[in-house]
Formats: structure tokens, C-alpha cells, sequence
């Protein structure tokens, strides 16, 4: 059961009962960046906080994630049935461990992933999951955007297990080294997934950093006209080091893959620098992207609504604004 603008304050006693499985996001070799902004989100809420690596090997991953302060356990699922990390898998890895600790509280990235996994477990828990939280006010109340990122909702859940995503952006990174957490294994017999199956895995390969993570994104519109022009956004990212993001107008005509749109049906990103090129600024893409230390925007329009919330606007066609830029870093 959810209430809506309800504010409360837990009681110390109340923090002290609270504890926190932490899903750790992985590939198999690593721990997804956005899972450190994740146990700093944990670690507001107060409580120990475990953490469960599920995979069918992930060692590798189990020994990072237990480098990261704040986490006190480590809880490593392992087995063949976790191949690919499929949802429905790692749904019954969690409910297993769930069941064996009764945690007060189930944190999860909010990234396709952890929005995957978590509405499982919250059916088979008959819970409601509270979902892209940017704020902790107390161990049962919660913070969240709704209506694009116009309005901040305050959401208090009864319920005996809180099951939360996090929005990452909202929280600072805990640091990836100086913690020393125990490493417990997991016995997974009872986990058997026979919805699904893992054929394989085909991933882009770009030496760009990763785009939710980046500390420069550089974006693109509509405005560049077809994807054979976001080739301009690449030479400059490459030279500056930054991700390329595209609005979803841009990605819905084709012009880059769907993994690059930035936005409230995208990733939110919120890195030191932002720079919009040929965006108009749909108030759905400035919920993905608003948080950003400082937004640089480029467009021919000076009515766009993206230099409302820019920190530097140039009216200007991109098509020269934007190789002058190339050529200024040569």
C-alpha cells in the first residue's frame, strides 16, 4: 500500500531494525558503475547492507563488489541457471535469499535491468515496487519525480519489504575500494528458469565512455537531419572524451540505435557537462538530462526551449558551429 505526500519520520528504533539487499548490476567481469550511487542510496536508509551477486560466474564480481564500502556482506548466487543474469532467474535467486533474511528493504538500479527484476519480485512478494527514487527522507518514505520531472512526489510505503529502484544520477558514487566485506555463498538447487533461455550476447564495442556514467555526453536531435551526420558527434566526442546520447526524435527516425536516447523513456544522465546539439528540448528529454552539472546548448532557433534550462546557448546552424568546435581541438 502506497500514500502520496505523506511525510513521517522513522524512530530510531525503526532504523534499526531497517536492512538492505543490494542487487548488484554486473556483466560477468564487472560491477555496473550505477550500482555504487546504489549503495550510497542503501546506506541512507540505514541498517546493514548486503549485497547479492547472481550469475552462473562471478566470482571476479563478487570480490569487487566486496571492495566497496558500506556493503557488510556479500552474497554470491551461483549456478547455470543464472546464465545472461535473465530476470526471471535472478527473480528466484532473490525471493531464495529473501526468504533465508528477511531484509526490511530490496534496492535495485534503475536501469533496465534492476526494472526488470524488481516488478517480479514484487508480484511474488505482493509488493509495490517504488520506482526511480531520487531522495531518502526516512526508511519508509521516498522521493521521486513524476509528470516529466516537474513535480517531486513524496511516496510512504507500509508494506514489510520495500522494494526500490534508485535513479542514479540523484546519488553521489560510493567509493569502488576501502571496504572489506565477508563473502558468503548462496546454495541456488531450488532455482530453475524454464521461461526463458540465454542464446547469446551481442554488445557494441566503443572505447567512448559509457553513456549513464559519462562526465561529458554530447547530444544530438533532430536537427542533424539523418545518422550519417551524428559522425560530426562522434569526432568531437572523441576528441573530448565524452559519450554520445540523441534525443528520442533521433532515435525514433532511425538515426541512432535506441541505447543512446537520453531522456524520461531513455537513460538520465547527469554529467558535468551536456551538450544538446539540435535539440529542441521536449520536456521528456529535459527530464533525462536537467540534473547535469552545466548544459551547453546548440541550436538555429532562439525560441528553443533548451536554452531554458542551458547555462550557455549559441544561436547558431550546427552544421557550422559544430566542425569549428572539431577544429578548434585539432
Amino acid at each position: 500500500m502506497l500514500r502520496y505526500a505523506v511525510r513521517r519520520l522513522a524512530t530510531p528504533a525503526l532504523a534499526r531494525n531497517a536492512s538492505t539487499l543490494l542487487l548488484v548490476e554486473h556483466d560477468g567481469v564487472a560491477v555496473n558503475a550505477a550500482t555504487l550511487n546504489t549503495v550510497t542510496a542503501a546506506g541512507k536508509i540505514g541498517g546493514p547492507v548486503h549485497a547479492l551477486v547472481a550469475g552462473d560466474s562471478c566470482a571476479a564480481v563478487a570480490e569487487e563488489a566486496a571492495k566497496i564500502p558500506g556493503i557488510e556482506k556479500v552474497i554470491v548466487a551461483e549456478g547455470s541457471a543464472l546464465k545472461g543474469n535473465l530476470a526471471e532467474a535472478v527473480t528466484d535467486a532473490v525471493l531464495a535469499v529473501q526468504a533465508a533474511n528477511s531484509y526490511s528493504h530490496i534496492l535495485a538500479n534503475g536501469t533496465v535491468s534492476g526494472k526488470n527484476i524488481l516488478p517480479r519480485v514484487g508480484a511474488k512478494l505482493d509488493v509495490a515496487p517504488i520506482s526511480d527514487i531520487i531522495g531518502i527522507e526516512s526508511e519508509d518514505t521516498f522521493h521521486r519525480t513524476i509528470y516529466a520531472g516537474n513535480a517531486i512526489q513524496t511516496v510512504q510505503s507500509s508494506d514489510a519489504v520495500k522494494l526500490v529502484t534508485v535513479r542514479g544520477t540523484s546519488f553521489d558514487a560510493a567509493p569502488a575500494e576501502g571496504g572489506s566485506a565477508a563473502t558468503e555463498a548462496f546454495d541456488i538447487g531450488g532455482v530453475a528458469n524454464d521461461k526463458s533461455e540465454f542464446l547469446e550476447s551481442k554488445l557494441s564495442k566503443s572505447d567512448r565512455p559509457e553513456l549513464a556514467s559519462a562526465g561529458i555526453v554530447i547530444s544530438g536531435g533532430r536537427g542533424l537531419k539523418n545518422g550519417e551526420n551524428f559522425e560530426m558527434l562522434y569526432n568531437l566526442a572523441d576528441k573530448m572524451g565524452a559519450a554520445v546520447g540523441a534525443s528520442r526524435a533521433a532515435v525514433d527516425a532511425g538515426y541512432v540505435p535506441s541505447d543512446l536516447q537520453v531522456g524520461q523513456t531513455g537513460k538520465m544522465v547527469a554529467p558535468d557537462l551536456y551538450i544538446a546539439v539540435g535539440i529542441s528540448g521536449a520536456i521528456q528529454h529535459l527530464a533525462g538530462m536537467k540534473d547535469s552539472k552545466t548544459i551547453v546548448a546548440i541550436n538555429k532557433d532562439p525560441e528553443a526551449p533548451i536554452f531554458q534550462v542551458s547555462d550557455y546557448g549559441l544561436v547558431d546552424d550546427l552544421f557550422k558551429a559544430v566542425p569549428e568546435m572539431i577544429t578548434s581541438l585539432d
